[in-house]
């Protein structure tokens, strides 16, 4: 398959760090569980139904981390463990009662984060980025996603760490998010000319 981050037209289908941050600030005045997801989704780069599977007991509290069942492997029981930051785990813990539904008998197993549909989530989404003035293909949680690899490389992260974090089996696939455009590229760029 011939991966990139741009659409027949030519048009970007990642958002830039100035859109990421408008998301977010558009996620805060919405619903506390559709920030939560807009904050995962941003944070981590998973794909919308994998947040959406999530359950109270892949909230690593302790470590520090998602662990998100990797939806698209055609083998049951692969996982990847995604860091996300203390603020994050905050958010779900006092929004979703992680800690307290982890600390029932059966450990959060049964209570789902977000217990939507995919359309629904796709529509929360959707939401947000009208209200952050985004538009285009790029203003969906797919976008979000690409928008996180871009990210993700362009503040050093290892390529094969990001590999790990997105759930890729082929590294040729993480490798696409290098092909970044605009300020991105500018900024990555920059490090040649100083």
């Amino acid at each position: 398959m011939d991966w990139s981050l741009f659409d027949t037209a030519g048009h970007r289908k990642y958002l830039t760090e100035a859109e990421r941050r408008a998301f977010i600030k558009a996620a805060k005045n919405q619903a506390p569980e559709v920030y939560t997801l807009c904050l995962v989704l941003k944070d981590t780069g998973c794909r919308l139904s994998e947040a959406l599977a999530l359950t109270a007991d892949h909230i690593d509290l302790r470590a520090g981390v998602i662990v998100f069942r990797s939806l698209k492997k055609r083998r049951i029981g692969v996982h990847r463990a995604v860091p996300v930051s203390p603020t994050v785990l905050a958010e779900l813990d006092r929004v979703h009662g992680v800690r307290a539904a982890q600390g029932a008998p059966e450990g959060g197993t049964s209570v789902r984060l977000w217990p939507w549909h995919r359309m629904t989530g796709h529509r929360r989404v959707k939401e947000v980025m009208a209200m952050a003035g985004v538009s285009g293909p790029h203003a969906t949680a797919k976008g979000l996603r690409h928008g996180f690899g871009v990210a993700a490389l362009e503040r050093g992260i290892p390529i094969t760490l990001l590999q790990k974090w997105l759930g890729h089996a082929k590294l040729a696939t993480t490798a696409i998010y290098g092909d970044a455009v605009g300020a991105e590229e500018r900024r990555m760029a920059r490090k040649l000319w100083d």
